[in-house]
């Protein structure tokens, strides 16, 4: 595998807490600060912008591009999904469970934003309009985290404290698979074969699920690396944050394994996103954001 160049971002103070990436259709590098409850966007030429929510303890967690050019996160504190615009213009939505805790969020194939709800046990759609419906999960206590689209045309999520993925059809019927205790899934990506691919933070692996349900497992050198977020690229490599090991890690369509040690003390890194050129970004909850390219 080629080396990668990697490159530093201050775009925050520590106790802000980048957390969530995506590159967005403008090209900025959109970000998520947790602790501060604002919206970030790294420019293409290293300039930094930052928006804030108008409620410091909104939780900004997760942050996807939507179908309409803006982007979307989820408030996991004060139980709302965000939507921003490359202009800046900012919208929220409540979501109609209280104390949902909505964390993970993606685009889905029916032009309407899925998100999870971490506190309740379901799953919610948002369409760009606003207008919010919620579908119950078969478990109690699964702790629905991170969410993609699959290749199926169905939604994909795991669910963290159930060792489990669930996937989620657009009409809300959700089938479960089981994944050896332990596990702990948290992100989840839609890979190059046909198949869902997932970390697990308890397990210290990267797991394959096919639409079928089979599920594989790929444990990583490391153990206790504790990966936390996952993304796919063109060319099928599986890029992932080892935030208990402050890496970033990656693994080839052959399951060879790389990885890129960020430098200084306690790096933290969380989510990660591959961007058109290739380009891997990740959050580092010090305050910066990384960028791996060549």
């Amino acid at each position: 595998m080629t080396q990668r160049v990697l490159e530093r971002f201050e775009v925050a103070g520590p106790e802000d807490g980048p957390y969530g990436v995506a590159v967005g259709a403008d090209g900025g590098v959109w970000f998520t600060l947790v602790h501060a409850g604002e919206i970030g966007r790294l420019a293409p030429d290293g300039t930094v912008t930052r928006y804030g929510l108008g409620a410091g303890g909104c939780g900004p967690a997760v942050i996807t591009p939507g179908p309409d050019g803006a982007l979307w996160f989820t408030r996991m504190r004060d139980h709302r999904i965000g939507r921003i615009g490359a202009d800046g213009r900012q919208a929220s939505y409540a979501v109609p469970t209280a104390e949902a805790g909505p964390y993970g969020i993606a685009a889905g194939p029916d032009g309407a934003l899925w998100f999870t709800e971490m506190n309740a046990d379901r799953i919610g759609r948002i369409t760009v309009d606003g207008d919010v419906t919620e579908f119950p999960l078969p478990l109690a206590g699964a702790f629905p985290s991170m969410i993609t689209a699959g290749p199926d045309g169905a939604l994909w999520c795991t669910l963290n404290q159930a060792d489990a993925v669930a996937r989620v059809g657009v009409d809300g019927e959700v089938v479960v698979h089981r994944l050896p205790v332990g596990t702990a899934p948290v992100g989840i990506t839609a890979g190059s074969d046909g198949a869902l691919r997932y970390v697990g933070i308890g397990g210290g692996l990267v797991g394959r699920v096919t639409v079928d349900g089979e599920v594989t497992e790929h444990p990583l050198p490391d153990r206790a690396a504790r990966p936390h977020a996952i993304a796919a690229d063109a060319a099928g490599r599986l890029w992932f944050t080892e935030w208990g090991a402050g890496r970033i890690g990656v693994l080839d369509p052959d399951g060879r394994y790389d990885a890129y040690p960020l430098p200084g003390p306690s790096p933290e890194p969380h989510g990660i996103a591959v961007g058109p050129d290739g380009a891997v970004h990740a959050a580092l909850e010090r305050g910066e954001l990384v960028r791996l390219a060549g």
